[in-house]
C-alpha cells in the first residue's frame, strides 16, 4: 500500500479474533494487516492470491530479488522472507508516516531495505535486469496514480526485470471492470504473458474489489494451470483469465499512457 489517505488518521489495531493479528487503519480504513507470530497467514484475499503467484514463480525455498512498490504493514516483505529466507528486498512506501508507524510498532523483516520514495522515481532510477519480482499495490486515496498506471511506467518495470522475472499488480475495482480491462491491455502492450486472478463473483460483476494481474516477458512463463488449482481452492474461490479468456475480457480496451492519463511529457523526481 503506497498511500496518501484524505483522512491522514494512522493506527494500528489488534484483530479481537486473533491476538497476534494486527490491522494498519488509515482514516479508520484497512490498508494491510500482519500476524506478527505468523508471517505466513495473510488475511487479505487479494493478498494470498499475489504470494501463491510468489510461491509458484520459483522453486520453493529458493531467494529472490524483489521489489514492493508500496509497503504498508510489510506484509508481502515479510511472507517472502519467511518462505524465501535470504532474499534481497527492496520496499518503496511513499508515505513517511506510515514508514514511521510500521518501524516503531511491528517487528523488522530480514534483509528487506524500507524506503520513502515515489514508485515511479524508484523504478526509474533501477537498474536493468535487477529484481526477479516486483510487486505493485500502489494507491493513493483509493485509487491507483496515473503516473504509474501507464504503457510508459509497465515499460519501466519491464526494463528492471530479468528475462525470467515476474510483474504483480494489485487492482482495485467496480463492475462492469472497465479500468481493470485498461490496465490488462496496458499489460499486454509491453509483456508477452499475462493472466488475472480474482474472485469469481468479480468476473460475474456482481462485487466491488481486488483484481490481481501478473506479467512476464517470456511467452508461457505464467503457471496458469497450477495457480487456477490453487486460487480455487483458496477461501474465497478465485478464477484466473488467460489466454482468449483473457482476450474475451478485455474486448475493446486500449493501453492507457502518460498522454491519456494526463502525463504528457512526466519527468520523474
Amino acid at each position: 500500500m503506497d498511500s496518501e489517505a484524505d483522512d491522514d488518521r494512522l493506527e494500528l489495531v489488534v484483530d479481537p479474533a486473533r491476538r497476534t493479528g494486527r490491522t494498519l487503519l488509515a482514516g479508520g480504513v484497512a490498508q494491510s494487516y500482519v500476524d506478527v507470530a505468523d508471517a505466513r497467514h495473510l488475511h487479505f484475499e487479494y493478498v494470498r492470491r499475489m504470494a501463491t503467484l510468489v510461491d509458484l514463480a520459483a522453486p520453493p525455498g529458493l531467494p529472490r530479488e524483489v521489489l514492493h512498490l508500496g509497503g504498508g504493514a510489510l506484509t508481502l516483505p515479510r511472507y517472502v522472507a519467511a518462505t524465501r529466507p535470504g532474499s534481497a528486498q527492496r520496499v518503496v512506501e511513499r508515505d513517511t508516516a506510515v514508514v514511521r508507524l510500521v518501524a516503531e510498532e511491528l517487528p523488522p523483516v530480514p534483509e528487506a531495505v524500507v524506503e520513502v520514495a515515489d514508485a515511479r522515481d524508484a523504478v526509474t532510477a533501477s537498474a536493468v535486469d535487477a529484481y526477479d519480482l516486483v510487486l505493485a499495490d500502489i494507491y493513493r486515496a483509493a485509487r491507483m496514480p496515473g503516473h504509474v498506471a501507464g504503457v510508459e511506467f509497465v515499460a519501466e518495470v519491464a526494463r528492471t526485470l530479468r528475462p525470467d522475472g515476474v510483474y504483480l499488480v494489485n487492482v482495485t475495482d467496480l463492475p462492469p471492470l472497465v479500468f481493470t480491462r485498461v490496465q490488462v491491455a496496458t499489460l499486454r502492450a509491453v509483456f508477452a504473458d499475462v493472466c488475472l486472478v480474482a474472485d469469481r463473483r468479480m468476473l460475474r460483476g456482481r462485487r466491488y474489489g481486488n483484481v490481481v494481474l501478473a506479467a512476464a516477458h517470456r511467452p508461457g512463463r505464467l503457471p496458469v494451470r497450477r495457480l487456477a488449482t490453487r486460487v480455487a481452492a483458496d477461501p474465497v474461490p478465485g478464477g484466473v483469465l488467460h489466454g482468449r479468456d483473457l482476450d474475451a475480457f478485455v474486448g475493446g480496451a486500449r493501453p492507457a499512457t502518460d498522454a491519456t492519463l494526463g502525463f504528457p511529457g512526466y519527468r520523474p523526481g
